[in-house]
Formats: structure tokens, C-alpha cells, sequence
């Protein structure tokens, strides 16, 4: 026999999500960064860590409520998604008035940071040291290990640690952007075939007028 649908399914499994948990190394990271490298009492220092955290906090908030409401679920999981577009752009403006390059997609630095799956934001600071450490070989007219197009143009420039620290952080979000991307689409697919808390209320009801 079936087992009776539940009025209030399993719900709140937010940090199993890789979005949240890509999303929270972001966090992690933006605020290192913004302590690190932006003046901590400008306004633009207050905001990148604010809207960090806003992607976090909705990620659990809508995964939470999705017991009683996939309408506010999907919701607050788009407001996640705001906040680190958000944030996506103002790392991008650092960099752009800074005259600092931003890497392209196809970056093979961008591959081998998400390739080693960084779990905290020591394990990016490896990262960063390590790509600087090659960057200034290269700069110095060595090879580094994994040249490709996108790196022979910077040959004769050194990254700044400032450069490489905030298109780690970019690609950090542009994962945690594409995992929320897919993770909202299948909310709404499964709210349109499934209907939300009202019409589960109404199966369940329905369903044990059935059994007697």
C-alpha cells in the first residue's frame, strides 16, 4: 500500500544544496575581499557583503519555507539569485575602474578553480597565490604550467592579487548563478504539474475522506 501523502513534506534540507554551499564560499570570500581591498567604511564595502549574504540567507529562507509555500520558495530563491547577479556586477565594476582585466569564461584559471573545488576560503587564497606565483613567472618570460590563449595576452603584466582575488569570486558566483538558474526552473515546473500548499491540502484531505 502507498503511504499517505504527507500535509507538510520534508523541507529546510538547504545545506545540502550545492547552490547554498557555493553560495556561502562566496560570502566567504566577498567579505575577505572587501576587508581586504575596499575601504571598510565606503558604502560599496557595506553593500557587496550585504547583498553576499542576501543570496545566502534566502537560499535557507526559501528551502525552509517550502514546506507550507512553494510560492514564497520560489520566490526568495529568485531573490537569492538577484542578490548575486547583484554582486556579480559590482565585483566587475572593481575591477573595470580599477583597469583591471576581467577574465573570459573560457579562462583556464577559472577551469582550475572550480575543477578543485574549493570547500573555504583558505582553499581560494591557495588558489590565488598559486595562479600570482605562475603570472609573475610569465611576467618574467617563463612558462606557466597551463598557458592557453587567454593567458599569453597577460604575459608581460603580472596579475595583481586584487585581480585574481575578484575573478575567483566571480566565478565562484557565476557557478552558485547557474546552479540557482537550474534550481528555480525546476521549481517552477514542479509548481505548475503539482499545484502549492492549498492543493496539496485538498489531495491530502481528499485522500483520507477516501480511507474512511
Amino acid at each position: 500500500m502507498n503511504e499517505p501523502e504527507k500535509l507538510i513534506p520534508l523541507h529546510g534540507g538547504y545545506r545540502k544544496l550545492k547552490s547554498f554551499q557555493v553560495a556561502q564560499l562566496a560570502y566567504d570570500v566577498t567579505v575577505r575581499f572587501c576587508d581586504r581591498y575596499i575601504e571598510k567604511r565606503s558604502r560599496t564595502h557595506d553593500q557587496m557583503v550585504q547583498a553576499a549574504r542576501s543570496g545566502v540567507q534566502n537560499i535557507a529562507e526559501g528551502s525552509q519555507a517550502s514546506g507550507t509555500s512553494k510560492k514564497m520558495e520560489l520566490k526568495l530563491t529568485n531573490v537569492a539569485r538577484a542578490s548575486l547577479e547583484e554582486l556579480r556586477l559590482d565585483y566587475e565594476d572593481y575591477l573595470r575602474h580599477r583597469g583591471l582585466a576581467q577574465w573570459p569564461r573560457e579562462d583556464a584559471r577559472r577551469a582550475e578553480l572550480i575543477a578543485a573545488r574549493p570547500a573555504t576560503t583558505d582553499d581560494v587564497a591557495a588558489w590565488v597565490k598559486d595562479v600570482h606565483g605562475r603570472s609573475g613567472q610569465q611576467g618574467q618570460g617563463g612558462r606557466g604550467k597551463t598557458e592557453t590563449k587567454s593567458t599569453a595576452s597577460t604575459k608581460s603584466t603580472v596579475s595583481t592579487f586584487p585581480e585574481i582575488a575578484a575573478n575567483g569570486a566571480l566565478t565562484l558566483l557565476a557557478v552558485a548563478c547557474s546552479l540557482l538558474d537550474r534550481q528555480i526552473a525546476t521549481m517552477e515546473k514542479k509548481f505548475v504539474e503539482e499545484g502549492g500548499f492549498t492543493e496539496r491540502l485538498y489531495r491530502v484531505r481528499s485522500e483520507r475522506r477516501t480511507r474512511g
